[in-house]
């Protein structure tokens, strides 16, 4: 360390360096022992000349700032740790509430300067140990304000010692992660803040400090040590669901009061006996909730948290979407959520575009495919019984079940055939188009496999059957065409057999089709959940109905039913879909909402369900295929090869007869034909098709 020490020295002329500095003055927590080597640059000159040195030379760096979330290590970190010294960091300035503010300055500094002058925006952050650059940088928050609400300016240097500078688009902020990029230096920070009143800030901040005496413990801890699932899942929820309030690891013990702080009693722990307990914690919680929890604070050892994720290893999941039909777009973006909120549940996600119906490798290699694809092979069963066939476990409904529910006249039929109460319907196709009379006006005009309200046209007149048909039958050459049921709309998800609350939807136009549902050009649609205009029991018969219909048509894990629930009070079944939409706007996690379920716990219950089920490979009747990919075309060379060695055997001896006077022709035509075999077939065969 001594040669870094002199190399950071001369690279940087002035700057103070520190060896063997303890953790417990580096980080609140106290864990470890002692950091070899700390740089402290007091201008942004120095910085930049440390920043462009270690980039120059590779040597590994870690930023400190307070430490408040920060955890040390036992052995000798083999690299630089560098904190921000000087009044250059620690500035604050206000003018007309936009305040600049030094990434040194302390969070509480700032928030008691904004209500001093009677600016709202940060008062809720009051207590939250840590700079404002550490803030800024991990988007830090509570109480339902986050640090990136209020943000208008990041700067600093980049890992390199370029200058950034982020602002507008470039602010792009998710829990717990600000849009600062690794190995970036943050040197100060710029907030917009809306007037206020001294008083009602300072009452803010007195609430929001009481409010944390109360619930968060006293002693060394770095904060929340995990992340939250959900807003209904807190990791301290999930952990005291486990009974595990008070337990020690040595000298490092589980907060009897908030169970996602863990509490240093002595102050000469170390990281190893941290690591075990929160070991412990994960694996007792995943056993419980399902869920993984992900680190919130931030190691020093980068196999700190590469150790806590092996030892209590998290389920792989492969998230399927996109395809290749006309609701590609809302698959993208259901996909999308799905692996956000598996991620969010602490499970290994890998998010896959799929524009073929073909078993991938990221397939074969998850424990768990989640496809999430609307219309076409992905919901019509097919990729479902490619996977069936691969021996693959998967999410939702199998191959048989998609297809049936998928397609709209398949449904129907069997509605007819269970007695289950369905408006009146026919099939019209290019030769029998005629206009149904017995149907009445107004009707709804259908495309059998399409979802998302795609291909569905209401039909109020005569006159507009010609125009509907012509736009409808460049979708499909066969239509369902049912009587129009005037009621309210409702969906009701089902899940794992059992109905959720119903959805009443009350599109602008009166009629729920694409651009209600997703575009609202004509206003947005109102969801109400549960419905307002429908009686008890005339909701509890659609659900008993909903739920019949996921039995009835064989589903599993999860279908969505629509209804229109007619003025008499009798619930049509309109269709199912048994891959429904997951997007921001989709009704299942609505309903889910509605019923204390996040969508974390709603994804991560599908991911069990599969998991749960037996698998077997399903083979076709004639024994399925035996070899395929590389080994097939290598083993189909081989066996050319073969038949042209044979060949060669055969026209050998064939010219040795004629030499010697014997019939040698025989043998020379057999391997010809040997030889053109293959194509002699081929080419029989295709005309064998014409």
């Amino acid at each position: 360390m001594g040669d870094l020490k002199s190399a950071v020295a001369s690279a940087v002329p002035g700057i103070r360096l520190r060896e063997n500095v303890s953790y417990k003055e580096l980080t609140t927590l106290g864990v470890g022992t002692t950091l070899p080597l700390l740089a402290e640059p007091e201008s942004a000159k120095q910085l930049e000349k440390l920043l462009r040195f270690v980039h120059r030379t590779r040597t590994p760096y870690f930023v400190f700032g307070s430490g408040s979330n920060v955890i040390g290590m036992d052995l000798p970190y083999r690299g630089l740790g560098i904190r921000l010294a000087g009044e250059e960091f620690s500035r604050l300035e206000n003018r007309d509430g936009v305040f600049t503010c030094g990434a040194k300055l302390q969070l509480s500094e700032l928030v008691s300067a904004a209500a001093a002058a009677g600016f709202a925006g940060v008062s809720g952050l009051a207590g939250i140990p840590g700079t404002v650059g550490g803030a800024a940088r991990m988007n830090a928050g509570a109480n339902g304000v986050e640090t990136g609400t209020a943000v208008t300016g990041i700067y600093g240097f980049t890992a390199d010692g370029r200058p950034l500078a982020l602002e507008g688009e470039a602010l792009k902020w998710v829990y717990r992660r600000g849009p600062v990029p690794d190995g970036a230096v943050v040197t100060s920070v710029v907030f917009k803040l809306a007037p206020s009143t001294p008083e009602e800030e300072r009452r803010i901040i007195s609430e929001v400090l009481a409010a944390r005496r109360e619930r968060e413990p006293r002693g060394r801890t770095a904060g929340c040590a995990f992340r939250n699932v959900s807003s209904t899942d807190p990791a301290g929820k999930l952990i005291d669901q486990c009974g595990l309030k008070g337990l020690r690891c040595e000298d490092m013990q589980i907060s009897d009061k908030h169970a996602n702080y863990m509490v240093n009693l002595s102050g000469e722990t170390m990281a190893a006996d941290y690591l075990r307990l929160l070991v412990f914690i994960r694996r007792a919680v995943s056993d419980r909730s399902g869920f993984f929890l992900k680190l919130e604070q931030i190691p020093i050892d980068p196999e700190f948290e590469e150790t806590l994720y092996r030892e209590v290893p998290a389920i792989k999941v492969n998230v399927l979407c996109g395809g290749v039909s006309s609701e590609r777009e809302v698959s993208l973006r259901s996909g999308a959520a799905v692996a956000d909120a598996l991620r969010n549940g602490g499970f290994d996600v890998e998010l896959t575009d799929v524009t073929r119906c073909r078993i991938t490798p990221s397939m074969r290699r998850c424990d768990v495919i989640y496809p999430v694809l609307h219309g076409g092979f992905g919901e019509d069963g097919r990729i479902q019984k490619l996977m069936e066939r691969a021996g693959l476990r998967f999410a939702c409904s199998g191959s048989a079940a998609c297809a049936a529910v998928m397609d709209k006249i398949v449904t129907k039929r069997l509605m007819d055939k269970t007695k289950m109460p369905t408006a009146p319907w026919r099939i019209v196709t290019r030769d029998n188009c005629d206009f149904p009379e017995e149907l009445g006006l107004p009707l709804i005009l259908k495309v059998p496999c399409e979802g998302s309200t795609v291909g569905i046209v209401k039909v109020d007149s005569r006159e507009d059957w010609p125009k509907a048909l012509e736009s409808e039958f460049k979708l499909a050459d066969e239509l369902l065409v049912e009587s129009f049921i005037r009621g309210i709309e409702i969906s009701i998800p089902v899940i794992g057999g059992i109905a959720y609350d119903a959805i009443e939807i009350r599109s602008p136009s009166g009629f729920y089709d694409y651009d209600a549902k997703y575009i609202y050009k004509n206003g947005h649609t109102q969801y109400f959940c549960p419905p307002e205009s429908l009686k008890p029991e005339e909701i509890e018969r659609a659900k008993k109905l909903a739920e019949a219909f996921y039995f009835v048509t064989g589903c599993r894990d999860l279908v969505r039913v629509d209804f229109i629930v007619a003025e008499d009070g009798t619930p049509f079944i309109l269709e199912g879909n048994a891959l429904p939409g997951c997007t921001a706007t989709s009704l299942v996690p609505k309903a889910a909402r509605v019923r204390g379920v996040s969508f974390e716990a709603l994804t991560a219950g599908m991911v069990y369900s599969a998991m749960r089920r037996p698998v077997f490979q399903v083979r076709e009747a004639s024994g399925g295929e035996v070899l395929t990919g590389r080994l097939a075309c290598v083993c189909t060379w081989l066996f050319r090869l073969a038949l042209v060695l044979c060949a060669l055997v055969l026209a050998t001896s064939g010219l040795v007869a004629l030499f010697t006077g014997l019939p040698g022709w025989p043998l020379i035509l057999a391997a010809v034909l040997m030889v053109l075999a293959e194509g002699i077939f081929t080419f029989l065969k295709a005309v064998g098709k014409r």
